[in-house]
């Protein structure tokens, strides 16, 4: 059960285009992320449609955070600066993964109240989930005709489905598409993540 606060956040599913200003305010929650976290933190990206140049999308800031472990020490760190954990949430598994469901598990926080709105994601290192956040967004920024296909199908489903729990149920199989793809342009490209955003 979500408190009322996270049912707030997730109330409105509405697309906005793309804002020159989110990398920025991803560099002012990275930074504070990362004085909490010190080395707990292997990583931390700007993920997510915000870290696309030029890509609409929900007005919120995706985070990864990389760890060797979920373990109490990340959580401390990230729920000592105001973010709020919701329970039970693992990352949908696209279809060619013969990864158990566990390896696609991770942690989710939102913003505290009076905060912008910001998730945080926290994966762990190697797993795929970790890795597909990462591979996902730099397909896109190197296919700015597939991140257009992309935003418009968010807008259309922002637009048609009035339940925001429905929006992700058929985004994921969309998503995985665009995935499958990218792991083809990663195979031929040699495609490696680079260094960390924050």
């Amino acid at each position: 059960m979500l408190s009322s606060h996270a049912e707030a956040v997730f109330e409105v599913v509405e697309i906005v285009p793309y804002q020159p200003t989110w990398p920025i305010q991803f560099q002012a929650v990275a930074y504070r992320l990362r004085q909490a976290l010190g080395d707990l933190a292997i990583r931390i990206d700007h993920i997510g449609s915000t870290a696309v140049p030029g890509l609409a999308a929900k007005d919120v800031i995706d985070i990864q955070v990389t760890a060797a472990a979920l373990d109490e020490r990340v959580r401390s760190a990230v729920t000592s600066l105001g973010y709020i954990q919701l329970e039970g949430r693992s990352d949908h598994r696209p279809p060619n993964s013969s990864a158990p469901e566990s390896e696609w598990a991770k942690w989710l926080f939102i913003q505290p109240p009076g905060v912008r709105q910001t998730h945080v994601h926290v994966r762990i290192q190697g797993r795929p989930n970790q890795r597909y956040a990462i591979l996902f967004r730099d397909f896109l920024r190197d296919h700015p005709a597939t991140a257009q296909a992309y935003a418009e199908l968010k807008r259309r489903l922002a637009l048609h489905l009035r339940d925001p729990e429905e929006y992700p149920e058929v985004k994921d199989p969309a998503v995985d598409l665009i995935y499958l793809a990218a792991e083809e342009w990663a195979a031929s490209a040699g495609w490696q993540p680079g260094p960390s955003d924050g």
